[in-house]
């Protein structure tokens, strides 16, 4: 099942291929999210049976629970516990909405500490596992809480609270003015930023550089998601780090980007881009 529910993101690579993006005014945010293919995605899941191995990895069972009706209401420890800042209420199964999280938006996003955390995903020996929905306009965060009981994953309760509480709030902060604001975005380039993407030449190997900020209109990403996003929590603790990686994923082609920002005087500066 997750064959089908491959990740999908975007290439926006080098200048001859981010201006024959522009002349057919498609943005990153509609190469990623092909709606009528997620729809259908989606249709097909409700249908198909939920082998036992789904459980192994937490991947693997959160694309079904986001996708299967059935499955959903199943894996879900009711009474919910809901906490709304601070005040804990408790929800019963003919009050829950089945929730799609990214999957209508075709695209998601990780934050990451460092390059290890890449792998976490892949540890079958992880049994709690956070997904945070982060409304940056509202800054709010909204935390699905999972855990792996008797060798299956259930959705044990959901915390809401303010951005400013998240670990990562001072950089969910910045990012919001990053992906919305383009004269700051500008200010917030590193000189020079470390570059791979693929080769223009060659639609099999990559090319690796460094931009200069001048080089950023016609190389860099457009439209990035500025509203809502997603964080998967595989474990780790985040702390006061002065790097992040900001890790862009979708659900159809197996793309992804990854933009590294660093700490420098006390500002978040980008240092990478990997396309």
């Amino acid at each position: 099942m997750i064959a089908c529910l491959s990740m999908m993101l975007w290439t926006t690579g080098c200048t001859d291929k981010k201006k024959a993006v522009a002349a057919d005014s498609t943005s990153v945010t509609d190469t990623i999210a092909d709606t009528t293919a997620v729809d259908s995605l989606e249709d097909l899941i409700d249908d198909v049976p939920v082998s036992k191995a789904v459980d192994e990895l937490f991947d693997d069972f959160f694309f079904n629970f986001a996708g299967n009706r059935k499955l959903q209401m199943k894996r879900i420890q009711f009474p919910l516990t809901v906490v709304n800042d601070g005040h804990a209420v408790k929800i019963s199964k003919s009050q829950w909405k089945m929730e799609r999280f990214f999957m209508p938006q075709g695209f998601y996003t990780l934050i990451l500490d460092n390059r290890k955390q890449l792998n976490l995903s892949k540890d079958t020996s992880i049994n709690h596992v956070v997904v945070e929905q982060i409304n940056l306009e509202e800054q709010r965060v909204k935390k699905y809480n999972f855990d792996r009981k008797n060798g299956e994953w259930m959705l044990t309760s959901v915390n809401n609270s303010a951005m400013v509480q998240n670990n990562n709030s001072s950089f969910l902060k910045f990012y919001q003015r990053f992906a919305t604001d383009s004269a700051f975005q500008m200010k917030s380039l590193s000189n020079p930023i470390a570059f791979t993407g693929p080769d223009p030449d060659d639609d099999f190997e990559t090319i690796s550089g460094d931009l200069l900020p001048e080089q950023w209109p016609d190389v860099g990403p457009t439209d990035l998601p500025g509203d809502l996003i997603y964080n998967i929590i595989y474990g780790q603790e985040y702390k006061e780090s002065t790097q992040k990686i900001f890790l862009l994923r979708g659900i159809a082609n197996g793309q992804e980007l990854q933009m590294t920002f660093k700490a420098i005087g006390g500002e978040w500066k980008l240092t990478g881009l990997v396309e």
